[in-house]
Formats: C-alpha cells, sequence, structure tokens
C-alpha cells in the first residue's frame, strides 16, 4: 500500500493514463514546453530556493528519523485531475537536487492537455529524498499547471479569432518567469516581463508628463529602436490625440466596453496593435474578440487561477 487509501504501485498504475514509452530524463529539455521560453538557471534558482525554505537548518528530519538510508522508492507524479501540465521540469530538478542519480522517467512534458489520473513521471531512487523533496516538486507543478490550465481555456474560447490571449505583470513576487512560462504553455502570449523591456504610459504618466503628445514625444526620443512603445487611453478622444500624434506602436483600450472597442478598431483603421485590458474575463473573451482587437490582457490567469490538483502516489 502507498498513501493511505491507495493501492500498491502496480495495481495502482494499472488504472492511470500512461503514456508510453516512458523517456528517461538526463536534462530538462525534454520536459520544456517546446513553445515556450524558460532559462534552465531560473529553473535551478526556484527550486534551489523553495528546497531551502522547506528543509530550513536541518533537513527532513521526519525523513531522516524514520526511513532507514538506504531504502529505496518508486512513486509515481500523477495528474488528479483534467489541465494543461506545466512545471514538469521543476519537479524532476527537485529530485535531482537532493539525489543527483535518481532515475526519473516522463510520460508527458509541459504543454500536453491530460486527462484526469494521468501519470506524468515515474521517479525511482532514495526515499528520503523523494519523499523531501515531493511537495516542493508538487507545489510548483500544481502552480504552474493551474495557470496554464486557465490560459488554455481563454485561448479555446477564441481560437477562431485573431486574438492573442496575454498575462500581466500580476504575478507572485519572485516567479514571474515561471508564470508567465505557465501562460506560454497554455498557449497564451507573454507581455512585459517587467519595466525595463517596453515602455508602458499609463494613465498617471499621462498626468505626470502634461498630456499624450508630451508624454509620447518624450518616450520616443529616448527609446531604443528595438523598444516598444504602448500607451493607455480610457476613451476615444484620448485615442483620437494618440493618432494625431502617431509615435505609439501599442494602444491599450483599458475597461472600454466592447461597442466602444469596436469602434476604436475602426478608427485606428490598422495603424496601432490594439490591446484590450480591464474586465479581461472567461465570459467577457468571446465579446472582445468580436471587437477585432489585437490582444487581450488578463491578470487573472496568474493571480487567480486555482491550481490543478496533481499528487504523488510511492511504493517501498
Amino acid at each position: 500500500m502507498g498513501r493511505a487509501g491507495r493501492p500498491a504501485l502496480a495495481e495502482h498504475a494499472a488504472g492511470l493514463n500512461i503514456r508510453e514509452p516512458a523517456v528517461m530524463v538526463i536534462g530538462m529539455t525534454s520536459l520544456l514546453c517546446p513553445d515556450a521560453f524558460l532559462s534552465p538557471l531560473e529553473i535551478d534558482a526556484v527550486v534551489t530556493r523553495a528546497l531551502a525554505e522547506d528543509l530550513g537548518r536541518a533537513g527532513d528530519i521526519t525523513s531522516t528519523a524514520t526511513i532507514p538510508e538506504d531504502t529505496q522508492a518508486r512513486a509515481i507524479v500523477v495528474a488528479r485531475k483534467a489541465g494543461v501540465i506545466s512545471g514538469l521540469p521543476f519537479v524532476a530538478a527537485s529530485f535531482r537536487k537532493l539525489a543527483p542519480d535518481i532515475a526519473i522517467a516522463a510520460h508527458a512534458r509541459d504543454g500536453a492537455n491530460v486527462a484526469a489520473e494521468t501519470a506524468l513521471m515515474t521517479v525511482t531512487g532514495p526515499a528520503r529524498a523523494v519523499l523531501s523533496a515531493e511537495r516542493v516538486g508538487l507545489n510548483i507543478l500544481g502552480r504552474l499547471s493551474g495557470i496554464a490550465t486557465a490560459t488554455h481555456e481563454f485561448v479555446r474560447r477564441v481560437n477562431h479569432t485573431k486574438l492573442r490571449i496575454c498575462c500581466t505583470r500580476k504575478t507572485t513576487p519572485g516567479l514571474r518567469a515561471i508564470e508567465k512560462y505557465a501562460v506560454r504553455c497554455g498557449g497564451g502570449f507573454n507581455h512585459r516581463f517587467g519595466l525595463d523591456d517596453a515602455i508602458l504610459i499609463k494613465d498617471n504618466h499621462i498626468a505626470v508628463a502634461g498630456g499624450i503628445r508630451a508624454v509620447l514625444e518624450r518616450a520616443y526620443s529616448v527609446a531604443g529602436h528595438l523598444v516598444k512603445i504602448e500607451i493607455e487611453v480610457d476613451t476615444l478622444e484620448q485615442l483620437s490625440e494618440v493618432i494625431a500624434v502617431g509615435i505609439a506602436d501599442v494602444v491599450l483600450l483599458d475597461n472600454m466596453d466592447n461597442a466602444t472597442m469596436a469602434k476604436a478598431v475602426e478608427m485606428v483603421d490598422g495603424r496601432f496593435v490594439l490591446e484590450a485590458s480591464g474586465n479581461v474575463t472567461l465570459d467577457q473573451i468571446a465579446g472582445i474578440a468580436a471587437t477585432g482587437v489585437d490582444y487581450a490582457s488578463s491578470g487573472w490567469i496568474t493571480h487567480s487561477a486555482p491550481n490543478l490538483d496533481v499528487g504523488l502516489d510511492i511504493e517501498m
């Protein structure tokens, strides 16, 4: 028997959706979503921080006290609910950080849309390492898979349109890179990663700088040739000013209703990329897509997406 109420692994595995053959994981590349961006250094940094937080100064005193050092264990990482997977490289890295020679076989990779009770990975190695790394790996996997699943649902509802779903900077402090990676796993696109990789002029910038023309001209005078300039507008009157200046690359339509956004699309007539922001929900997304805007940015997919239920079933 594995966890309480769980059958032995061989019996339990027969009821799982296991993709065969399993792929022995040598590095992280085979687990990463092929269409997403993530530095291997970021994987190592996140896992190191998370393990340090959990292991503290003395390590896993429960496993050390109760499990003989040479005990081996075999476990299956399982998606208990259907969803889009993101975070498997972090699971593998968590185990490898504590037991470098642990055997890991992948049954899926990030970006996979899986059914409930799908086996994602089989791990065989020192029992202490498996138990000590379990929670860190599952925490990251559940969090990122939840984001990927939420993003996928947005994308699914507008996949017959040109609209692209993107995230915002409303991310968990310290985890922005990996949460934005999860958005990519779900089929979405990334907005700027921080304040340093694009110019986004908001209403407060306009107020302080003295108006739309003044703020756009100043931004253009200092921006490098690879730096995009986006400006937020609340009204069609402000949009008319932006069109008259003609400097921006992207215009963010903030909290406009669908009829107003459709009018904005007509006014712009392809001059700028248009992004909808504010009240971008699953219920609203189809109507937003129908307006003809190019992007819709949602903070919900990173700050409020529910975790995907994942688990680890172990047999001694």
